[in-house]
């Protein structure tokens, strides 16, 4: 039994990692809708826990400056000049867990979603931060392979929800067999039962089906998941696949899970292209008491509000604008990575 654990998103946190947009990135067609965006979150953020920036050093003054015209508290706010590819935190950032001793930043191997995307500066992120002592009270351990923070769910408590489609893909440990990967899951994040979810994708996503957009833990042993009601639409018998499937699943004290559809967004398609992208409510943020959820201007928007607020009682529940982020098949989830309470200040 290991005895270290991956904390659930929904407990206390000291801060959420951003790595920011910049020219080099994918995002430079889009360049200042997306900067706003970041900048719109980073104020919102800031508000529950503090916020670490990874960033160009030449980029530093500039957005230092814009948030704190913003009126955005800065003693809150820690920049950080970093080398980047580009901006999804949850993957190239590093998950944390709780030892005997204390934290350690677990540092996988970051790369590019199967060798998709450049990767080499992002797989080197997380070193770069610790080396400028973004995480003061937690050591770094260097993992030798392959695993991205949007990949797994975990409650905590010994389960953990991943897909199939992700973990098992030969694009990324392609030396190692399931029972390899459980080993090594079981042992990095403490976990004693892990939920593989085998159906379950959407369309414009170039992860090979996160879990993060699809289905997520929550408090109270209940899952959130996409649920797709239109009979029409490429994903329904896959979707439905999954549900059935979560049907089955059971926690790692074997009751079963209380399930929560979210609903289905219809085809939002891309701002110059006529492309499907994955506008998944799933793809949320817990930090604190609150949980920012991604939105896109459609009429189903409140409704996806008021399943997460039944899935999260007591929690401020937030709309965040998200269609500048689905532009490049992502949403909040995947730009974010919490670091939690005792990093950044002793316990």
């Amino acid at each position: 039994m290991s005895t270290q654990r991956l904390p659930a998103e929904w407990e206390p946190q000291d801060a959420v990692l951003l790595t920011w947009p910049h020219k080099n990135t994918a995002w430079n067609w889009i360049l200042e809708d997306v900067t706003e965006l970041y900048e719109a979150l980073a104020t919102v953020i800031v508000d529950y826990a503090d916020v670490i920036i990874a960033l160009p050093a030449d980029m530093i003054d500039e957005v230092y400056g814009r948030l704190e015209a913003m009126g955005a508290p800065m003693e809150y706010i820690y920049l950080y000049p970093c080398d980047s590819d580009d901006t999804w935190a949850r993957d190239h950032g590093p998950l944390t867990v709780e030892t005997e001793n204390g934290f350690t930043l677990l540092d996988f191997q970051f790369n590019g979603w199967g060798s998709k995307f450049p990767h080499q500066k992002d797989n080197q992120l997380s070193q770069q931060l610790f080396a400028l002592n973004a995480f003061p009270y937690a050591t770094i351990a260097a993992q030798d392979w392959v695993l991205e923070g949007g990949s797994i769910e975990t409650d905590g408590q010994g389960t953990l929800l991943t897909t199939s489609s992700c973990l098992l893909n030969k694009n990324r440990n392609p030396n190692l067999t399931k029972d390899d990967i459980e080993t090594r899951l079981k042992a990095a994040f403490g976990v004693r039962k892990i939920n593989w979810l085998d159906h379950g994708y959407l369309a414009g996503d170039d992860t090979d089906s996160h879990i993060d957009t699809l289905a997520r833990l929550c408090p109270n042993n209940t899952i959130v998941y996409t649920a797709c009601d239109d009979e029409q639409d490429e994903h329904y018998a896959e979707l439905k696949k999954m549900e059935e499937q979560l049907k089955t699943f059971t926690n790692a004290d074997g009751e079963p899970y209380r399930l929560l559809p979210l609903p289905w967004s219809g085809p939002v398609l891309g701002r110059d292209s006529d492309e499907r992208l994955p506008s998944t409510y799933a793809n949320f943020l817990v930090i604190n008491e609150a949980v920012l959820v991604p939105i896109y201007e459609l009429p189903m928007d409140e409704d996806a509000l008021e399943v997460i607020s039944q899935a999260f009682p007591g929690f401020e529940i937030l709309g965040i604008p998200c269609n500048a982020l689905i532009e490049q098949g992502g949403s909040l989830h995947c730009i974010t990575m919490q670091i939690p309470e005792g990093v950044l200040e002793p316990l």
